[in-house]
């Protein structure tokens, strides 16, 4: 990730437009009209170099045994191929418009479709035979191999005439089965992985809102800390609560800022964190003692906006709390193998211990959760003596 993830707001028009490519998509159950046309003219010509490598072989089997013209001229073949293309894309069209949900009204017209198909090769190779025999002259001698031409196509009595009829119509029946069955599996395919998409994108939609919605609670409780501060010290130093006031103007700010982004810069957030341990040390100087990174070491690393605000907070509330000890807080980072650890450990009365962590660590792991999976932890848990650690791992994201 070479940069903050962008808003909400900013992704929505790229969810319009894939959703509208989407729907483009499914004209055909799930398949582009050229995706169609190019399985369809593949399929279509592995049968015909296939029918037609058959018959000549074939035929070039019963010429040794002095029995010609049983099959009819690969030209005349090809011509009843290319005539029976278009029938063949429309049937499948209309197949695939047609769906075979429900099965009891889709299976009837798909056998429909697929029988008025079978039916049409017997006939449509006479109509080749008559076409290249008009192409060639009216003796049509070069068209059949011998004087008897069309054996395949000649009417010679009913009952020849209808088993030839069914052989083809089986023949041509089954090889539209097959290609129905290969569009039907792209088709269903493109479905499936539309899907996917669109349930990512609508997962990262959601994971988007709920990124929002927990950047929402955190700032509010930051703020009503910070104003208690201030409050406590109007009555008794008004220079020194103006002075907070303009520290808390510039934690705004940067509050803002990092709200609207799902990730910053790790330097970002640590002088976000030093700034508002200032503040807290205005109020508690006698108290409280802070140690942070210094800023010139701090590598260029993102990190999710607003990660170690809740920790700070919890630090500074819980340490103060149940004792008038001083409280030292202590931040600092390593990388190890691709993998940054943020530390925290504060002094802590014991009783004031929270056992699951409170609002804000539960938001730091749903957030955690929902970026990096079961690849970024949070371990919150008393350490010896009155210490209390807290301690982030999750994936190094460099600026790349």
């Amino acid at each position: 990730m070479s940069a903050p993830a962008e808003s909400i707001p900013a992704r929505l028009p790229r969810a319009k437009a894939a959703n509208r490519a989407s729907f483009d998509r499914k004209t055909l159950g799930g398949l582009r009209v050229r995706q169609f046309l190019l399985i369809t003219a593949l399929f279509w010509g592995y049968v015909v170099l296939s029918n037609i490598l058959y018959a000549e072989n074939f035929s070039l089997s019963l010429a040794t045994h002095a029995i010609e013209g049983l099959f009819a001229p690969w030209h005349v073949r090809l011509l009843q191929h290319a005539l029976l293309f278009p029938i063949l894309l429309g049937c499948y069209w209309l197949s695939l418009r047609i769906g075979w949900q429900p099965m009891w009204r889709a299976l009837p017209k798909q056998i429909a479709l697929a029988v008025g198909f079978a039916i049409q090769p017997n006939w449509l190779m006479m109509v080749a035979g008559m076409l290249v025999k008009l192409a060639a002259g009216a003796d049509g001698s070069h068209i059949w191999p011998t004087d008897d031409p069309g054996k395949e196509g000649k009417i010679e009595d009913t009952g020849v005439f209808l088993a030839n009829w069914l052989a083809s119509g089986t023949n041509f029946l089954v090889q539209y089965g097959f290609g129905l069955a290969l569009l039907t599996g792209f088709a269903m395919y493109q479905r499936f992985r539309d899907a996917e998409l669109q349930v990512a994108a609508l997962q990262r939609e959601s994971n988007a809102a709920r990124l929002a919605a927990l950047r929402m609670q955190l700032s509010p409780h930051t703020l009503f800390n910070l104003l208690n501060t201030i409050r406590g010290q109007i009555g008794w130093d008004p220079r020194a609560a103006q002075q907070l006031v303009v520290q808390l103007s510039e934690l705004l700010r940067r509050l803002l800022n990092a709200g609207e982004r799902e990730f910053a810069l790790l330097a970002d957030e640590l002088q976000f964190v030093r700034l508002y341990l200032e503040l807290q040390q205005s109020r508690f100087s006698d108290r409280l003692t802070v140690t942070l990174p210094s800023d010139q070491t701090v590598p260029a690393i993102w990190v999710p906006s607003l990660i170690l605000q809740p920790l700070i907070e919890n630090a500074v509330v819980h340490g103060l709390a149940g004792h008038d000890r001083p409280v030292q807080i202590t931040l600092s980072y390593s990388i190890d193998d691709e993998a940054l650890t943020l530390r925290l450990t504060n002094s802590v009365a014991k009783a004031h211990v929270t056992p699951d962590g409170g609002i804000g660590l539960r938001n730091v792991r749903e957030r955690l959760q929902v970026h990096f999976g079961a690849r970024a932890t949070l371990r919150a848990q008393p350490a010896s003596g009155d210490r209390w650690i807290s301690e982030i791992v999750l994936p190094v994201v460099r600026d790349q």
